[in-house]
């Protein structure tokens, strides 16, 4: 029996890392998942990345860029990631915050006087930092009607007038584009730079994102792009791309590759310290405030135990394991990218589609990584184990 349990253990330690690693097997597993999916729904085409640690670990196209056309979609092809353009935002402000540009407590109205709650003792109460943490109090998704309508900021902003807070800015929850894309005058009067300039410069080029961009005219410059798909009558049918959301830059406005947000995981696992700072990196997960309506969400509601909002990110607490963050959806495109800063482990995915298999693909991807990471921290944890004494019977663990 001793000499058993002494093989067993041996074996386990010749096995487990002091540190949990990745298993290939599970990254080709998903691979293959990934790709069934997309034939049984259809997808026209899509994208993924894998990251662990400092590298990209897996990246494929599959599919077509547009239907009708033969052209591949591959992990440098160019998609809109809708409000996954909202992490950029937050990473952004906190490097011109770190530098001094503007306070996370100024007002906003310091930035952008013309802008008025219907009860103007509300106005000071109204952080920055609300607005990158969906905390502003207002009612969920305000004004994103006039959005699709193709009004642009200066229009929308006086509207606000008409409403009040449902609880005072900083305490509840309630999603925006309009007021999160605030942030975007808040840049731009303490750099002097537009908000496409700050990006480029603070993030794309530092991180070395080949394909990234800001707004309408670089996604139609982009040679290899996706185009945005709907379904109807049972097909998918590609669709023009609309400059409405791309006006609210901070929200919406960022085109990215599988590859593009695969540096940008990196980034936020800590190996980019010169242009993340480890401060900063915790400073944009920090919880802000809770999302209960999160704990319903199709697929995630089985795994999800907790939910907040940080600075742009979401912040789930995924079975025993913490995961950050955030998904986008614009006509004809989803897309969604997540990391665990723990196992130093990255997500993305990218689909010219409208399609709910992403929250599928998500969830399948982080159980099964999970679990099988878990079990080698148990594996791990056993071989680490005092071994017992030639004449006892039982392991000091």
């Amino acid at each position: 029996m001793l000499s058993r349990l002494l093989l067993i253990l041996g074996l386990l330690f010749a096995t487990a890392a002091a540190k949990a690693e990745v298993p290939a097997e599970l990254v080709q597993s998903f691979d293959q998942y990934f790709q069934q999916q997309m034939q049984e729904q259809g997808i026209p085409g899509a994208s993924y990345a894998i990251v662990y640690k400092n590298q990209i670990v897996a990246a494929k196209g599959y599919g077509v860029r547009e239907v009708g056309s033969k052209l591949p979609v591959d992990a440098y092809t160019v998609f809109r990631i809708a409000s996954v353009s909202k992490t950029f935002a937050g990473g952004l402000a906190s490097i011109m915050a770190a530098q001094g540009h503007f306070r996370w407590d100024d007002p906003v109205v310091r930035y952008v006087p013309e802008f008025s709650f219907k009860t103007r003792s509300y106005n000071n109460k109204l952080k920055v930092e609300h607005l990158l943490a969906q905390s502003t109090g207002v009612i969920a998704n305000a004004y994103d009607n006039l959005i699709e309508a193709n009004f642009e900021p200066e229009r929308i902003i006086p509207h606000f007038k008409k409403l009040d807070p449902l609880c005072n800015p900083g305490q509840c929850y309630g999603y925006q584009n309009v007021l999160f894309s605030l942030i975007e005058p808040v840049l731009q009067q303490t750099t002097s730079q537009d908000y496409a300039t700050l990006l480029r410069r603070n993030i794309f080029e530092p991180l070395k994102m080949p394909t990234a961009s800001v707004g309408l005219e670089a996604y139609l410059n982009s040679p290899n792009r996706a185009a945005p798909h709907v379904k109807a009558r049972g097909k998918w049918h590609a669709r023009s791309v609309s400059e409405s959301y791309y006006r609210y830059a901070p929200a919406a406005g960022v085109n990215a590759s599988a590859v593009d947000l695969g540096y940008w995981l990196i980034a936020q696992l800590g190996y980019n310290p010169d242009v993340l700072s480890e401060p900063q990196l915790a400073e944009i997960t920090n919880k802000r405030v809770r999302t209960v309506r999160d704990l319903r969400r199709r697929m995630w509601r089985d795994y999800i135990k907790d939910a907040h909002y940080a600075l742009g990110w979401r912040v789930y607490q995924f079975g025993q394991e913490q995961l950050v963050y955030h998904g986008g959806w614009v006509q004809g495109f989803r897309a969604e990218v997540a990391y665990s800063k723990e196992r130093e482990l990255g997500l993305v995915i990218l689909l010219n589609a409208e399609s709910n298999v992403l929250a599928e693909l998500s969830t399948h991807f982080w159980s099964t990584m999970f679990t099988a990471l878990q079990q080698q921290d148990r594996a791990a944890m056993l071989a680490g184990c005092k071994l017992p004494a030639a004449k006892t019977k039982t392991a000091d663990c």
